[in-house]
């Protein structure tokens, strides 16, 4: 499953580490990924897949969202085809 994750909130140390720490505890590998700080504010795109007869979308979903809540952080999960589809709108 490819799926792309948002990042967003305020800049502070850590960020990509704990979200890539998560990925990995997920076993979910990052295909591409961009982020950039403007005024403070922290963004991140990034392209992930994994096999989802390992991990449903549900559990991934939950995990990152608890981890953005721990983390002061918006996260969301979205499928790349999804994604890919509101892009055309």
């Amino acid at each position: 499953m490819r799926v792309i994750v948002t990042v967003i909130g305020n800049d502070h140390v850590g960020i990509v580490a704990a979200v890539a720490t998560e990925l990995t505890k997920l076993n979910i590998n990052i295909v591409d990924m961009s982020q950039t700080i403007m005024d403070q504010s922290f963004t991140m795109m990034l392209l992930a897949e994994w096999d989802d007869q390992q991990l449903s979308l549900a559990d991934a979903k939950q995990a990152l969202t608890a981890l953005g809540q721990r983390n002061d952080l918006t996260i969301r999960v979205q499928r790349q085809s999804v994604f890919d589809a509101i892009q055309k709108i």
